[in-house]
């Protein structure tokens, strides 16, 4: 069993089963007792926990991936650090991989859903982005889908500030082989970018059904990443929309510099798509500069794919493609047990050999000869010469300057950067001063460069020295409020009111202090800025825990101490019942029965039914023996008889417990069910001579009526 399981971690978290295992860490599903909720819990593998230096960076680079907050990312509650343990705890996701949800779709997705997927995944990223993480592992492993068709990027467990953006080829990396960029195969230095080029494998992975690069090493994919260009997307399946390919191939292009800058840049290219399915974005050829390769293992170059096509279906290599490199293609199959490899096609295009070029010659000989045509030749040679003369004439004396290029300079990157950092800063502008744009909401940081014009992209003319920037005001948030000395329902309509969520229902607590509908915690804290729509969970006070006692036996009391005794257990006094009746056979002042029941369980502040006993009735009482002398008349001698009396059970609920009295004597009792029964019919003993006597019914121990009975009849 595993050594985790069952733990109570930090006397918060308690470890109820392992769901996942990485290669730094272990993924356990957990129970937050403090707020009553379920969570993941990453806890870091134990030989790596031993390396102090390994420990403090998965620490403080956790601590930075717990300030993102963005719908499509696994959320990062808490990062607790011990003397024995590193561990990461997170929002527990009900899902399944991108990996997982390809293969039970057969490896292949649709392009619009492979574009619904990916739109999320390069939306992550660039909140990451702007808050200076780098993932550095993107994959479908690590693409959560949720049963709403939402994705989460999940397991920034190797992720990096973007200053420590430096990489080597460990054995995490060349566990995600297939998905790292050229740069990070290399372990040179890595940025945003990197995680542009992963996302496009992904997104290749997706609408082909295969990977870009097969090997039967890691090491030899890693180098196919620095040496080759896959097959395009189109090559694989025509129906694949050009711009798709496009905007995959170009995320894909081998150098940083010829890939999508940030991941908003990839995002537009994704919404304008979207809106257009037949957009021709028209990218060029990208760069391609790979490692240099010895010469029997070079191939012959195929060119990226631009939208463009050859009149005889093929694609024509730019002019300015380096034809000293190679490009392989490399992919393996499994068919009837034999494995088998595909390496660089060839070009078929070959010009007419020496055989070839004379065979045409001879064949002229078959077709009739023309008349000359050298007074042809002369006329167009002299419609040119007089053409040429015209323009060179407008060339030297009405446009001068018309075929001179004017000279263009470079215009700097600015985005990401921050305004008043940069405003004077001359060795980064030279030439160009910035002008203060427009601020608008933005999950960057506030005051950090969005957006320039012109852009980065372009060369611009001499005349053009200024530089307008569009600045990140900041994440449009909402300020915590905060709910102390607030009820439950007013505390919802606020927090609705300015665009949170409470999550409902809340958690419930016994407070001794706090009024019963109050609340006593929440979760975010008063303050914090957070994005609209974010849940807040409240702790609700339930009032003071009820407590249970066993009811005592006042039967015998006086009123006196049966008050005194109430007080004393906490019950309720003010409103218990105390009536009074007749009864012969128990002292006058005492209790003769009570509700509920002696010895049964209640809560503390029951009120409690109690019957005093006022004695024996007088109008009872015997009168005086007669005189020895008037011996009276004859009384014939009394025989004991039972009558029975129906009594109502409406309005009661439940047992009751019903006795009748008859001149404060009990002369008859019984109990029933008042769910089950409407009325019941209740014994009550007495005897011959008595005549038609009114007995008096309590239920419950209190007072339900009377009945006349007849014991003569």
């Amino acid at each position: 069993m595993d050594q985790y399981i069952g733990k109570l971690l930090d006397n918060r978290y308690e470890i109820l089963e392992l769901v996942g295992t990485g290669g730094m860490a272990k993924v356990y599903k957990a129970r937050c007792h403090r707020l009553n909720r379920l969570v993941a819990i990453k806890i870091l593998r134990e030989d790596l926990a031993q390396d102090a230096e390994f420990r403090r960076r998965f620490h403080d680079e956790s601590q930075a991936v717990a300030m993102l907050s963005h719908p499509n990312i696994v959320a990062v509650y808490d990062v607790s650090r011990s003397s024995d343990l590193e561990y990461i705890v997170m929002e527990l996701i009900d899902g399944i991989t991108l990996k997982q949800y390809m293969q039970k779709k057969g490896n292949k997705l649709n392009w619009r859903e492979a574009l619904h997927f990916i739109t999320q995944v390069v939306k992550a990223l660039g909140h990451a982005h702007s808050r200076g993480i780098i993932h550095r592992d993107i994959k479908p492993h690590n693409i959560m889908v949720l049963r709403d068709g939402s994705v989460k990027v999940a397991d920034f467990g190797i992720a990096r500030v973007a200053s420590g953006g430096h990489s080597t080829l460990t054995q995490e990396a060349l566990g995600s082989v297939h998905y790292i960029s050229p740069e990070q195969a290399r372990g040179s230095h890595i940025d945003a970018r990197s995680d542009l080029y992963s996302a496009g494998v992904v997104l290749y992975e997706m609408i082909t059904g295969r990977l870009p690069f097969e090997g039967d090493t890691p090491v030899s994919v890693a180098i196919q990443h620095i040496n080759s260009i896959p097959l395009s997307p189109r090559e694989l399946d025509s129906s694949i929309p050009e711009a798709l390919e496009s905007i995959t191939m170009k995320a894909m292009a081998p150098s940083p510099d010829s890939r999508y800058l940030s991941a908003d840049e990839m995002l537009a290219d994704l919404e304008e798509f979207r809106k257009n399915p037949n957009i021709n974005f028209d990218y060029s050829a990208l760069e391609f500069d790979p490692e240099e390769e010895p010469e029997d293992d070079r191939t012959q170059i195929r060119p990226i794919h631009t939208g463009g096509r050859h009149a005889s279906g093929e694609r024509p290599l730019p002019d300015d493609f380096p034809q000293s490199h190679s490009r392989s293609y490399e992919y393996e199959e499994e068919r009837h047990g034999q494995r088998r490899s595909r390496h660089s096609r060839q070009e078929e295009d070959y010009p007419p050999t020496p055989q070839r070029r004379q065979r045409y010659e001879d064949e002229e000989d078959d077709y009739p000869r023309r008349g000359p045509v050298w007074p042809i030749f002369l006329a167009a040679i002299a419609v040119l010469l007089f053409v040429g003369l015209v323009v060179y004439f407008l060339v030297q004396t009405i446009f001068p300057s018309l075929f001179s290029p004017s000279e263009t300079y470079p215009v700097p990157n600015l985005i990401g950067q921050v305004y008043e950092e940069i405003k004077d800063d001359t060795d980064l502008l030279g030439r160009y001063t910035l002008v203060e744009g427009e601020t608008v909401a933005d999950e960057a940081e506030p005051g950090t460069i969005i957006d320039q014009d012109p852009r980065s992209d372009k060369e611009v003319l001499e005349s053009v020295t200024e530089i307008k920037v569009t600045i990140s005001g900041g994440p449009d948030t909402v300020e915590m409020p905060p709910l102390d000395g607030m009820d439950y329902n007013t505390a919802s309509i606020q927090l609705r009111g300015i665009g949170l969520k409470p999550v409902v229902p809340p958690e419930y607590q016994y407070d001794d202090e706090i009024k019963e509908g109050y609340i006593i915690s929440y979760t975010p804290q008063e303050g914090l800025q957070l994005p609209p729509g974010t849940e807040v969970q409240m702790v609700v006070s339930k009032g003071p825990a009820v407590k249970e006692l066993e009811l005592p036996n006042f039967e015998g009391m006086t009123k006196e101490m049966a008050e005194k005794t109430i007080t004393q257990r906490n019950l309720d006094l003010e409103n218990s019942k105390f009536e009074e009746v007749y009864d012969p056979n128990v002292e006058a002042g005492k209790v003769i029965s009570q509700y509920p029941i002696a010895n049964t369980k209640v809560t503390e502040g029951t009120a409690v039914n109690l019957i005093i006993s006022k004695g024996p009735d007088p109008a009872t009482l015997p009168p005086d023996p007669p005189a020895v002398d008037d011996p009276g008349p004859d009384v014939p001698p009394s025989t004991p008889v039972t009558k029975f009396i129906n009594v109502k059970l409406d309005g009661y609920e439940g047992m009751v417990n019903i006795r009748v009295l008859l001149d404060g004597a009990e002369v008859g009792s019984g109990t029933a069910d008042a769910a089950m029964e409407s009325s019941v019919d209740i014994p009550v003993h007495g005897s011959t001579g008595m005549g038609v006597r009114e007995v008096a019914v309590y239920i419950n121990g209190v007072a339900g009526g009377t009945h006349k009975v007849d014991f003569d009849s």
